[in-house]
């Protein structure tokens, strides 16, 4: 279970990437799914999460702690660091037998269903820039870890406009026309621009095999892409190989997934550029109102003169 983590445990060796928060998360997924796990599967989940719990926000900490809290099988030195009690076990309820017929057959059990989890913009956000500052490799493993998330992949394109877009892409890829390739997908995949542009201009080329899977483009049509959209690129024979070899292996609904989190990391940019800098900005911008003193004196009036007195006398 964890032996695909060694490329996310590389890169957050790396200085200026953190994504002990996201590994956090995508460990406690996995553990939970299953009912009971193995005395080497509880060893490796201990003694990688309880390093992780120390150096993780209280948000992340919080929705981890959460997550253990329900489960039956947490280990007693995670529910120890936590500070949680372990979950009650309802006792086994007593069936009544019930003679059948022996003509007659039970049903079968209905199958058991991957729950999928939406992602937050915040670990959509991280998701995809882990994606883009890593290597190949790192890639790679990503990838194939992506396809037994509990994440909640984007929705199909429809076949129509799913094969449209496939024609002006391998138009446009013709025409070395890298532009509207990127506009295309954009369109295509509901993307906004600045990441369509960074998908088709990126040099390894995984990003590009995503949205080729999630249009459900065929592997020789991906292939003349690559050829053709960047000739630079398209020279490299181990280029063009490797990326064909990891595109027949690729998917759908890792691609999937890597379309929602470039969806939820464009939302999470957005409300970061509307964020106050400082946690007091909206407090300094509003001034309280300083009541203005009326004059005694109000236009129109000599000061000494009564003017009351002033009125009688005209009067009389």
């Amino acid at each position: 279970m964890i032996a695909g983590f060694d490329g996310l445990m590389t890169l957050s060796r790396r200085e200026g990437v953190d994504i002990r928060p996201t590994l956090l998360r995508v460990l406690t997924d996995l553990y939970v799914q299953a009912p009971t796990h193995t005395v080497d599967e509880e060893k490796q989940f201990v003694e990688l999460t309880s390093r992780l719990i120390d150096q993780v926000d209280d948000a992340t900490r919080a929705a981890v702690r959460a997550r253990l809290s329900i489960y039956p099988n947490t280990p007693r030195v995670i529910l120890d660091q936590l500070a949680l009690q372990p979950a009650p076990v309802a006792p086994p309820a007593v069936a009544t037998p019930v003679v059948s017929a022996p003509t007659l057959q039970q049903p079968a059990p209905p199958p058991s269903r991957i729950v999928n989890r939406t992602m937050q913009p915040n670990d959509a956000a991280e998701i995809s820039n882990l994606f883009f500052q890593g290597g190949a490799p790192e890639r790679a493993k990503m990838l194939h870890n992506l396809a037994d998330t509990p994440l909640q992949p984007s929705a199909r394109i429809p076949q129509a406009r799913a094969e449209r877009a496939m024609h002006i892409l391998e138009m446009a890829a013709f025409a070395e026309d890298r532009e509207n390739f990127a506009r295309e997908i954009g369109e295509a995949l509901m993307l906004p621009l600045a990441i369509a542009d960074q998908v088709v201009n990126d040099p390894g080329g995984e990003p590009l095999a995503c949205c080729a899977k999630a249009l459900g483009m065929p592997g020789p049509v991906f292939q003349r892409v690559l050829l053709f959209l960047n000739p630079e690129f398209g020279a490299s024979v181990n280029n063009v190989y490797r990326l064909s070899r990891m595109y027949d292996v690729l998917t759908e609904r890792a691609a999937l997934i890597m379309v929602a989190a470039w969806r939820g990391a464009h939302l999470a940019a957005t409300r970061a550029k509307f964020r106050p800098s400082l946690y007091d900005d909206e407090r300094q911008r509003a001034r309280a109102a300083t009541p203005t003193a009326r004059p005694s004196v109000q236009p129109g009036m000599q000061p000494g003169i009564d003017v009351t007195r002033t009125r009688n006398h005209s009067g009389n």
